[in-house]
């Protein structure tokens, strides 16, 4: 058979059919590479985890009770940061500062009831910033606080699993969930009777219960797996967008109570649980420096407990049961972060991703005589933080310099590439994934606000924290809530970073420390701009 030809309209010689479909072939072949790579090119999806009261218990933190094997999966693939300080160590506060870009004097949100979006209305946080940069943002779960979702701030705010999309549950937490009906029926029983007492309350008066449960049933019967099953068919639609997204997931877990399957309570046995090392007030610290532990003792069996300026009234077999349960969420956690980083790969989508993996404050597990947060202490104010990014030059490193949680904000828009407000009172940790020992900040700030209420000495108090590599310095002052002002010095602490980690000994009265003290409380006077790395980044 002959081939067909046809003429070079110049040289007037044959070209063959085969060759032009060879080089259209090869044309073919160049457009589709071109194709991939503007994919590639595509920004970078953002997925923005909050693990809500997360202290750094996982094996990449080096604890070597957590079985976390997910997160340490993750961190091997992105940076650890060994050295974060929250703002404050309570929910609300810390979230709004997050949130914002700006600390807690600026956000003026220094209590659990405050709320960010009535102090600063025209309040631009992250996700509504990101969406001007084309980003399609998505809330599932506690990303601000529980019931204050905001809705201003996303394009699909606060999704919920369907079955949770009850009337009477609006306002509900999804830390307040049982399995137990006959749990479920007493907190119906028992809200009632609270509401009629006072109709707005916390969680919507739904935190009752006891503080622990591990029924036997599949992950996806507890919210925050269900919250996960929601995000991952969130994923699948955001995936085939032609726009990048910006996804805040927020789990409850390990928030009290410690309700997940029991198979997470079975991967510890709780007698080779240690016992918190720091188990007293420390030595020498003013009494307002203490939380109630109000949080714990609305659940069911510890209206009892005392103020951890008392001697401990909690059982040594109570303590092991409340440290298990809190490594059990822990594990819960990690295994329904497993599940959805698979999912991400399964969609192609992993490897154009952000994920920021964060807690918003510490937890006390018995230390200082004590359960919850709500205080200055480092026990309270250290996070994980971990980031995997798109074409991150260097995987699996650990960086001890100094970052913060308002430091989140610049270091996301850094690595998506769009501005950086210049509002922010945090410093991108970008430079740091590219050089984990670079320089940087020379100190960490936090504060908290004691009301009188939860106050041992029935006083108001606002406490300001540094955190340098040496040493953590807090001063105490008066506080003028109506006005947010602070009043007179009424106390200092000082604890000892390399040889008192524990935070045991208050060495504010020692007679050597006292140019310490002042070098401290100069730094602290001149505040997180003089903390700032030295150098452009």
């Amino acid at each position: 058979m002959k081939s067909e030809t046809v003429l070079n309209k110049e040289t007037k010689r044959p070209i063959f059919k085969p060759i032009i479909y060879l080089l259209t072939s090869i044309f073919l072949i160049l457009v589709s590479c071109k194709e991939k790579e503007g994919k590639i090119k595509k920004p970078a999806n953002v997925l923005f985890v909050s693990i809500d009261d997360l202290r750094p218990n996982i094996g990449v933190y080096g604890d070597t009770v957590a079985i976390t094997p997910h997160l340490d999966k993750l961190a091997s693939e992105g940076i650890t940061f060994m050295e974060a300080f929250s703002q404050v160590a309570v929910c609300a506060p810390s979230r709004a500062s997050v949130m914002t870009g700006v600390r807690p004097d600026s956000t003026r949100v220094w209590h659990l009831g405050d709320k960010f979006r009535n102090i600063n209305p025209d309040a631009v946080t992250m996700p509504q910033y990101f969406s001007k940069f084309g980003y399609h943002t998505v809330n599932i779960g506690k990303i601000f606080h529980n019931y204050m979702p905001d809705s201003v701030s996303w394009d699909e705010p606060d999704l919920r699993p369907s079955q949770y999309l009850k009337k009477d549950w609006i306002n509900r937490d999804g830390e307040t969930f049982y399995i137990s009906e006959e749990i479920n029926k007493s907190q119906a029983r028992k809200r009632d009777s609270l509401l009629k007492l006072k109709p707005i309350r916390y969680a919507d008066g739904w935190n009752t219960g006891p503080a622990w449960e591990a029924a036997d049933v599949h992950d996806t019967m507890y919210y925050d797996g269900a919250q996960t099953e929601l995000a991952k068919r969130t994923l699948d639609r955001l995936s085939k967008m032609n726009k990048p997204f910006y996804m805040g997931l927020g789990y409850f877990r390990p928030h009290l109570p410690f309700a997940v399957p029991k198979k997470y309570w079975d991967l510890y046995d709780r007698n080779d649980i240690p016992l918190p090392n720091n188990p007293n007030i420390p030595e020498g610290a003013p009494l307002h420096t203490m939380n109630s532990m109000y949080e714990l003792r609305h659940y069911d069996g510890f209206g009892h407990i005392a103020h951890p300026t008392q001697p401990s009234n909690i059982s040594e077999d109570t303590t092991r049961i409340l440290r298990q349960g809190y490594y059990a969420s822990v594990s819960y956690v990690d295994a329904l972060l497993g599940d959805l980083v698979s999912h991400l790969k399964k969609l192609d989508i992993y490897d154009n991703t952000i994920i920021v993996i964060w807690g918003d404050h510490g937890w006390k597990l018995g230390d200082h005589n004590s359960w919850g947060k709500m205080t200055n202490y480092n026990i309270d104010l250290k996070v994980p933080v971990i980031v995997r990014y798109p074409n991150q030059e260097k995987r699996g490193i650990k960086s001890n310099e100094i970052i913060e949680l308002v430091d989140l904000f610049p270091s996301l828009c850094e690595l998506a590439g769009i501005d950086v407000p210049d509002y922010m009172q945090g410093t991108s940790f970008v430079p740091l994934t590219k050089n984990p020992k670079l320089p940087w900040k020379n100190a960490a700030f936090s504060q908290f606000h004691r009301r009188p209420k939860v106050s041992a000495d029935g006083k108001r108090y606002m406490g300001y924290s540094i955190n340098t590599v040496e040493y953590h310095y807090i001063e105490w002052y008066d506080w003028n809530s109506e006005i947010g002002k602070r009043g007179e010095l009424k106390g200092i602490e000082l604890y000892d970073r390399i040889n008192d980690p524990n935070e045991t000994v208050n060495l504010s009265k020692k007679n050597d420390m006292t140019q310490v003290i002042d070098d401290l409380s100069v730094q602290l006077a001149r505040g997180w701009k003089n903390a700032r790395p030295k150098f452009k980044t």
